[in-house]
């Protein structure tokens, strides 16, 4: 059986392309002559529906329906109906098609819960990353997380990592944050590690290492940097190091 939207632009093509009148495409796809002058009201909503739709996809590329949706709901304040954002979704074609093979799951004990702060500055988290400029040049990232809301404190970009540049980085946190009790760090490189205990010695901030074997103790300092990773890295092609630093002042940006 024919939907009666298709009858419709059945009609509306005959009387378009053959010139044939209203009346008689009407009566030859069985079509009442209000349905085929009905306009729906909604289409100036729907339009703006798909163009946010549209402006999501093209910034964020690996979002799928449920993130563009709850982003238009939680964060825009839109009131629509997620069933009509999805059929515009899916008209749209806008599908995420992540292929991912299946693996197969290895049993591990449970891990220990992850200890949440009750407080902001209780406990940071910071971790490296490292990625390369499109001529092929190494560059380094620094991150720092406020476990208490995850909320990313700084993101810091160089060529090269040492000591003084991330007791530096601390320092410029601190005098707009504040000071934390405790960072968790990475088993990183010995030389990072007893400078960067001595500037927490006379900081009076705790200096807490991963321990071996227990990766979910820095859980959210991995999926930030997976963010990161995913949301700015892996969508350019950066040329130099000063793009690279405007990158990343633009991801703090975002999170204000």
């Amino acid at each position: 059986m024919i939907r009666p939207a298709l009858r419709r632009g059945l009609a509306k093509n005959a009387v378009a392309r053959h010139g044939v009148s209203i009346a008689l495409a009407c009566r030859t796809f069985d079509v009442s002559e209000t349905c085929y002058r009905y306009s729906p009201l909604l289409s100036d909503e729907n339009e703006e529906i798909a163009d946010l739709l549209v402006g999501l996809t093209v910034a964020r590329k690996t979002w799928g329906f449920g993130l563009c949706f709850l982003h238009l709901r939680n964060v825009q304040g839109h009131p629509w109906n997620h069933k009509r954002v999805y059929r515009i979704y899916c008209e749209l074609k806008l599908k995420l098609n992540l292929r991912i093979k299946p693996r197969k799951r290895l049993k591990r004990d449970k891990p220990d819960a992850l200890a949440v702060p009750d407080a902001p500055n209780v406990t940071w988290s910071m971790d490296f990353m490292a990625d390369r400029l499109g001529d092929g040049r190494a560059f380094r990232l620094l991150n720092v997380l406020d476990n208490f809301n995850r909320e990313g404190l700084g993101i810091e970009v160089d060529f090269s990592v040492p000591a003084e540049w991330v007791i530096r980085s601390l320092n410029r946190i601190i005098e707009w944050r504040g000071k934390p009790e405790t960072i968790r760090v990475d088993n990183g490189p010995e030389y990072i590690i007893g400078k960067l205990q001595q500037w927490a010695k006379k900081q009076g901030i705790a200096i807490q290492k991963t321990q071996p074997g227990k990766p979910q103790q820095k859980a959210w300092i991995e999926r930030y940097n997976r963010t990161i990773r995913h949301e700015w890295l892996d969508q350019h092609i950066i040329e130099n190091i000063e793009e690279a630093q405007d990158f990343a002042t633009m991801a703090m940006d975002l999170q204000q």
